[in-house]
C-alpha cells in the first residue's frame, strides 16, 4: 500500500508536463506587458497635467485617454493570441492520451472540463506573477526615468484598472483551454494507437469554414481601419475604429494562418539551398503546417507590435512637424520621446514573448516526433544533420514571420497615427480636410527587430536541437511505440 501511495501521481503532477511552465511564463509576460503599458500612460497623463500652460492640453489629455483604452485592449489581445496558441499546441500533444482515455470510457465533456480547469490554474499563476512583476518594473523604471530626465510628477501607482490585464489573461487562458479542447470530441480510436498529434495537411486545407471566417474578419477589419483613418481627419476618436479594425483583421490573419503561411514557408524554403537537410527542414515545416502556423503567428504578432509602435511614433512626429513646424515645444517633444523610448524598450518584452512561444512549440514538436527523429538517425543522418534540420525548421518560420510582421506593423502603425492625429492640420487651420502623411519607418528599429529575430532563431533552436539528439536512435524509436 505504501508503494502504491509513493508511485501514485499527485494532483499537480500535470504542472510538470512539457508546455505547462511555458504557458505560465507567457501569461506572466502578457500580464506584466499590460501593467507596464497602463502605468506608462498614467505617467504621461500626469506629466501633461503638470503643464497647464501647454497649448492643446485638453486635446492631448483626450487623446491620451483614448490611447490608454487602446493599450488596455491591446494587452488583452496580446495575451489572447499568445496563450491560445500555446495551449492549443499543448492540447494537440495530448491527443493520443485523450484518445486512450476515451477508449477506456471517459467522456469528452469530462476531459474538456479537466483541460479547462488546468487552463484556469495556469492563467491564475501566470497573471498573479505578471501583476507583481509588472508593478515592480513600472515603479522602478519610471522612477529611474524621472531621475534621469529631472522630472517630478505625482502619479498613482496602485489603481483598479491595473487588474484588467490579470483578469483578461486568466479568462483568456481558461477560454483557450476550453476552445482548444474542442478536438477532444472528434478524436478517433485510431489516434490512440498512433503517434499523430497534429492534423494532417490535407485536413487543415479542407477547413473551408474556418478560412471563410478568416476572410470575413480581414475584410471587416480593413473596412474599419478605413473608417478610422477617415474619422481621424476630424477627431482623435478615429483610433477606436482603427483599433477595432486592427484587432479584427489580425484575428482573421491568425485564424487563416494555416491557409497562407504554408505557401509563404514554401517560398522561403528556396533560400536555404537544395541540400538533403534543407529540403527535409522545408518539408517538415509544411507537413506540420498547423504547428508551424501557430509558431509563426506568435512571432508575427511580436514583430508587428514592435514595428507598429515604432512607425506610429515616427509618423505622429511628422504630424507635429506639419502643425508646429520644425520646432516642437519642449514639453510635447519630451512626452513623445518618453513614449517612444518606452515602446522601444518593449522590443525586448515582445521578443521574449515570441521566444517563449517558439521554444515551447519547438520542444513540444520534438517530443512528439521522437520516433521520426530516431528513424532518421537509424537511416544514417548524423547528430549534426539532425540539429541543423531542427534549426533550419525554426529559421524557415522566423524569416517568414519577420517579413509578414514588418509589412503588417508598418500598415497598422501608419493607420494608428493617421487615425489619432489626422485632425491636427485641419484644427490648426492649415487644411480644409484631412491631411495624409507618408508612413515614417525608423530604420534603426527595423534593424533591431531583424537582429533580435536572428538571435531568437539561434537561441530558440538550441534547446530543441540538443533534445532532438539526446536519445539514441533505438530509444527514440521505442519512446512512443
Amino acid at each position: 500500500m505504501s508503494t502504491a501511495t509513493r508511485t501514485r501521481p499527485s494532483r499537480t503532477a500535470w504542472l510538470r508536463e512539457p508546455g505547462m511552465g511555458a504557458t505560465i511564463l507567457v501569461g506572466a509576460i502578457s500580464t506584466a506587458f499590460g501593467v507596464v503599458l497602463l502605468s506608462v500612460t498614467e505617467y504621461l497623463a500626469a506629466l501633461i497635467r503638470a503643464q497647464p500652460g501647454l497649448q492643446g492640453v485638453d486635446a492631448a489629455r483626450a487623446a491620451l485617454t483614448i490611447v490608454t483604452a487602446v493599450l488596455v485592449g491591446l494587452s488583452i489581445y496580446v495575451g489572447a493570441i499568445v496563450t491560445a496558441n500555446t495551449f492549443a499546441t499543448v492540447v494537440a500533444g495530448r491527443t493520443r492520451r485523450i484518445a486512450l482515455l476515451r477508449l477506456l470510457g471517459s467522456s469528452a465533456r469530462r476531459e474538456r472540463m479537466a483541460l479547462a480547469r488546468q487552463g484556469l490554474v495556469l492563467g491564475t499563476l501566470g497573471a498573479t506573477t505578471g501583476l507583481i512583476a509588472g508593478l515592480g518594473a513600472s515603479v522602478v523604471g519610471l522612477r529611474l526615468a524621472s531621475d534621469a530626465w529631472g522630472i517630478r510628477v505625482d502619479w498613482a501607482i496602485l489603481r483598479p484598472d491595473l487588474a484588467a490585464p490579470s483578469i483578461a489573461v486568466i479568462l483568456v487562458t481558461w477560454a483557450a483551454a476550453w476552445i482548444g479542447s474542442r478536438r477532444v470530441g472528434v478524436v478517433t480510436p485510431l489516434q490512440a494507437l498512433s503517434n499523430a498529434a497534429e492534423a494532417p495537411r490535407e485536413r487543415v486545407v479542407a477547413r473551408r469554414g474556418r478560412h471563410l471566417t478568416a476572410a470575413v474578419l480581414v475584410v471587416l477589419g480593413v473596412a474599419l481601419l478605413g473608417v478610422g483613418i477617415v474619422t481621424g481627419g476630424v477627431s482623435s476618436s478615429g483610433i477606436l475604429f482603427a483599433f477595432a479594425g486592427g484587432a479584427l483583421s489580425f484575428s482573421g490573419i491568425a485564424l487563416g494562418a494555416t491557409f497562407f503561411i504554408p505557401p509563404a514557408l514554401r517560398a522561403v524554403g528556396g533560400l536555404f539551398g537544395r541540400s538533403v537537410v534543407a529540403r527535409m527542414a522545408a518539408a517538415n515545416a509544411l507537413r506540420h503546417s498547423e504547428r508551424s502556423s501557430r509558431m509563426a503567428i506568435g512571432v508575427v504578432m511580436g514583430v508587428t507590435l514592435v514595428t507598429m509602435f515604432a512607425v506610429a511614433s515616427a509618423t505622429s512626429t511628422r504630424f507635429f512637424h506639419v502643425v508646429l513646424g520644425e520646432e516642437i515645444p519642449a514639453e510635447l517633444s519630451l512626452s513623445v520621446d518618453i513614449f517612444t523610448g518606452v515602446m522601444t524598450g518593449l522590443v525586448g518584452v515582445s521578443a521574449v514573448i515570441a521566444a517563449v512561444g517558439v521554444v515551447n512549440l519547438l520542444i513540444l514538436g520534438i517530443l512528439q516526433r521522437q520516433r521520426e527523429l530516431g528513424l532518421l538517425r537509424a537511416l544514417g543522418l548524423s547528430v549534426r544533420q539532425v540539429r541543423t534540420m531542427v534549426v533550419w525548421e525554426a529559421a524557415h518560420v522566423v524569416v517568414t514571420s519577420v517579413a509578414i510582421g514588418l509589412l503588417g506593423g508598418t500598415a497598422y502603425g501608419w493607420a494608428a497615427a493617421q487615425s489619432l492625429f489626422g485632425w491636427m492640420p485641419h484644427a490648426a487651420g492649415l487644411a480644409e480636410g484631412p491631411v495624409f502623411v507618408a508612413p515614417a519607418i525608423p530604420v534603426s528599429i527595423v534593424l533591431t527587430v531583424v537582429a533580435a529575430t536572428a538571435a531568437l532563431t539561434v537561441t530558440a533552436s538550441v534547446v530543441p536541437a540538443r533534445l532532438a539528439t539526446r536519445l539514441s536512435p533505438v530509444r527514440s524509436l521505442a519512446a512512443q511505440a
